[in-house]
């Protein structure tokens, strides 16, 4: 099946109120440009070097997001173009993306990542440092950056049940947070959880953007 019509099958399922990032990572442009003539615009790299290329010949409407674990020296890289980056888990990355917005005359919009999985590979913060986080005063100190959320990412499991309860957890904390005091800087309008095997789970459980990848483009081949 083409990508144009698996954009549309999927689509077709979702609220208007639910945002789909094509997760384009190791797909050739030709294939983005596929999904992009079929009007899609949202995509999700989880490497910048590939994104950044990437960037560099497709059409500049295209909105990118950043969603795999990010290095503090890479953030300058992206800096000038990408749109959201979805997996900030840390303090010093924040200050970084700050600093790099900064020279670009940019906000950028992020997502702090909550670790909710029971496996040690998922990064991201527990919950209640999260929730001290935002209740400090730290994001005062940056001045291009926007918390327009939160990411989350859920066991690597076949026991939906599982899956549910993690998602279920994240969905609570995110309109928990909602109903916190708004500002430049914090404006919590984004839940970003659900991937290609998960994601009806996550719409149940509140999810406003999910991450599909081989659903849309087809199973991966990696080159090691």
């Amino acid at each position: 099946m083409m990508i144009k019509e698996q954009l549309h099958n999927i689509k077709k399922r979702l609220p208007d109120s639910v945002t789909l990032v094509a997760v384009s990572k190791t797909k050739p442009v030709r294939d983005i440009r596929e999904a992009y003539d079929s009007g899609h615009r949202d995509f999700g790299e989880n490497k910048i070097q590939e994104m950044t290329e990437k960037y560099t010949v497709l059409p500049k409407d295209i909105r990118w997001h950043m969603i795999g674990h990010v290095q503090t020296n890479k953030v300058k890289y992206m800096a000038p173009f990408v749109y959201l980056i979805h997996g900030v888990d840390r303090i010093k990355l924040l200050k970084e993306i700050d600093k790099q917005a900064a020279k670009h005359q940019r906000v950028i919009s992020c997502l702090l990542q909550a670790r909710i999985a029971e496996e040690d590979t998922k990064f991201g913060m527990p919950i209640p440092e999260i929730r001290n986080l935002l209740q400090s005063d730290i994001l005062r100190n940056f001045t291009h950056v926007k918390v327009s959320g939160l990411m989350g990412m859920a066991t690597f499991t076949k026991d939906k049940e599982q899956i549910r309860k993690e998602f279920n957890r994240l969905g609570t904390f995110f309109r928990e947070i909602q109903k916190m005091p708004r500002t430049t800087y914090f404006q919590p309008d984004v839940l970003s959880m659900g991937m290609s095997a998960d994601y009806p789970i996550a719409l149940e459980e509140g999810s406003t953007m999910i991450r599909v990848g081989s659903a849309i483009f087809g199973l991966r081949h990696y080159i090691s």
